[in-house]
């Protein structure tokens, strides 16, 4: 087997880590120690794979959680805290920047 076939294995359970925990604090030493390698080898070898930072990774998996929540009529401030996210405003800037719009502006884009 071949390192870029082992290191998308290891990649593999460190993504479904973060699906599975998306909620909570996710480390970047958890992740790699997942992948079994080093936290910098890690977040290089996640980058050039996934093509986004671990981070952004994870904040893209809250987001999507987000909007289905939102769609069924959760709350903002309570769609926060459920997906992982500080507070309603640190929600709504990572959905801005990954959606483009506002929480409420998606729910009002999805009324219509």
């Amino acid at each position: 087997m071949s390192t870029v076939d082992e290191s998308s294995i290891t990649l593999r359970d460190a993504v479904a880590f973060i699906e599975a925990n998306f909620d909570k604090t996710v480390s970047l030493a958890q992740l790699a120690e997942i992948s079994a390698l080093s936290v910098s080898r890690f977040a290089t070898v996640f980058r050039q794979q996934v093509g986004l930072s671990p981070y952004r990774y994870l904040c893209g998996v809250r987001v999507r959680r987000a909007q289905a929540l939102l769609l069924a009529g959760v709350p903002g401030a309570v769609v926060a805290t459920e997906v992982g996210f500080f507070d309603q405003s640190h929600l709504a800037r990572h959905f801005k920047r990954f959606c483009g719009m506002t929480p409420s502006g998606f729910v009002r884009r999805a009324k219509c």
